[in-house]
């Protein structure tokens, strides 16, 4: 077998992958464990319709039991950790290009929203966290008549 060494250089960088490129060229002597395995910005994608909002966080090779979504007063945290997996460490890597790294994201959640009707679901590698509004209640004009 022949290993085949490439260099792959990506036309164009986002502005994202500069700053993580910057982040994450530290020297190694300075880099924390936590540091590596943690990665700040994951996609997230937010719609609002007339119901509610829907939040949906981009995250392929997770298991929804590794999810964690905590709401803090006015503060929604979504986070996600996976630990190492068992039994691999006499594998020997040839190349590694992708790993599964730990992420957290905080979102301010207005008074508009109903908090005690938010929900979460994970499909295909996308979790999707409803964000239902409060109804508002509109009390009828009241009719005054003149005696």
């Amino acid at each position: 077998m022949t290993l085949v060494r490439t260099f792959n250089r990506p036309q164009q960088k986002s502005f994202n992958n500069l700053i993580d490129d910057f982040f994450y060229g530290i020297p190694s002597l300075l880099q924390e464990n936590t540091v590596k395995n943690f990665r700040p910005f994951v996609p997230v994608n937010i719609t609002e319709s007339e119901t509610g909002y829907q939040l949906e966080v981009i995250a392929p090779g997770f298991n929804k039991e590794e999810f964690k979504i905590d709401l803090d007063k006015n503060l929604l945290t979504i986070s996600a950790e996976r630990k190492a997996e068992e039994g691999k460490d006499n594998v020997k890597n040839i190349r590694k290009e992708y790993e599964f790294k730990t992420f957290k994201r905080t979102f301010t959640v207005n008074e508009n929203i109903d908090t005690q009707k938010i929900g979460a679901n994970f499909k295909n590698g996308v979790l999707t966290v409803e964000l239902p509004k409060k109804v508002e209640v509109k009390e009828p004009v009241k009719q005054i008549t003149v005696q």
